[in-house]
This record gives C-alpha cells, structure tokens and sequence, in this order.
C-alpha cells in the first residue's frame, strides 16, 4: 500500500538522520529516487524551492514527495512520517533530559555524528554542484556531460560573496536566497520564455 510505504519511508528518514533536513538529503534522495516516485531533477529542483521557502525542509520534502505520489493522503501520510519520530524522541528526551545529557556515551555520540553530519553535507553540496552544473546524476556513468556555462558562472559569483564580510558583518542568508533568485528568473526563466539561448 502506497500510503504505509510512504509514511515508513519518511519515518525510517526521520528517524535515522541527525543534524537537520540537509542530513536527510542523501537518504531521502536514495529512497525517493530508487522507488521512482520523483526523477533526481525533480527532487534536486524542490531542494532548491524547499531551501528558500519557509518551513522546515524535511516537512517540505516529504509532504512535496507525498502530493506527487499519492496526492493529498499521501502528504499527510509522508509529512507524519517524517516528523513523527522527532516528536517521539524529543517527549522522551525531555523527560530524561537532566540524567541523559550528563552521560558520556551520550555526549560521544554527538561527537560523532556531528562528523557524519559534515560529511553528508558535504556530499549533498557535491552531488548538487555536479548535477545542476554539468549534468552528471550517477558518478560512475559520466557519458553526455552537458556542462552550464550560465549556473558555473552564476555559483562562482554568489558561493565566494557568502564568506564576504561588510563592516565586520556576512551577508545575509535572505539577501544571498533573493539574489540567486533573481538571477535564476533572469537567465532562465525569462530568456526560456523569450525562447533566448544561454
């Protein structure tokens, strides 16, 4: 049944990543994917839209992927999903907070996931960079590279101007968010429209 698929699905990604929706990407990019409910392209396009709407990004995802699937049901079944383990865990951490924290397995084990969790991040932004900037969705068949000239120049300008600082401050995340889109709209959207090649 779709609709038990879907929330188990979501649930076992709720369940088993650490550090916040970007964590999830690597799995929920397995799992959607290898069951063909969305194409890659699809999902890495809703990544972008979920990063710059409001709203977690796991809920997003999962009510996102729920809708195309199994329509409105399946949302609600995917979006339980992956928030229901949240929940759980943090009604019985909450009760136990005070004796939980103190013990030592437990602060050596956000130590290690913190590391995981810089390595997931760190293949996400990879798996990204080469799929939207050269078009190569599996690493291991690299045939039919179709490199974005535009999106390659695009990412060279805004990624560095996130470290800059002004007046001893970084710019600001919204700002970075809003710029990126204008430039998206611009290059793509309406020279798309306008049938201009890129």
């Amino acid at each position: 049944m779709i609709y038990l698929d879907l929330f188990w699905t979501f649930f076992k990604i709720g369940l088993f990543t650490i550090g916040g929706g970007q964590a999830m990407i690597p799995m929920i990019m397995t799992n959607v994917v290898d069951k063909g409910w969305l194409e890659q392209t699809a999902l890495i396009d809703f990544i972008a839209i979920s990063e710059s709407t409001p709203g977690p990004f796991a809920v997003n995802i999962a009510t996102y992927t729920g809708i195309e699937t199994a329509g409105i049901f399946g949302a609600i079944c995917a979006t339980l999903g992956v928030v229901l383990p949240s929940v759980i865990i943090i009604i019985i951490v909450a009760k136990l907070l005070s004796e939980f924290m103190k013990r030592r397995a437990v602060s050596e084990v956000f130590t290690g996931v913190r590391s995981t969790v810089t390595g997931l991040l760190t293949s996400v932004f990879l798996t990204l960079v080469l799929t939207m900037l050269f078009g190569i969705s599996d690493i291991s068949n690299i045939n039919g590279v179709s490199v974005d000239y535009v999106g390659i120049a695009m990412f060279a300008a805004i990624f560095p101007a996130s470290f800059i600082k002004i007046k001893g401050k970084k710019m600001k995340p919204i700002l970075l968010v809003l710029i990126s889109a204008a430039l998206g709209i611009l290059c793509y959207g309406l020279c798309d429209r306008f049938g201009v090649k890129i």
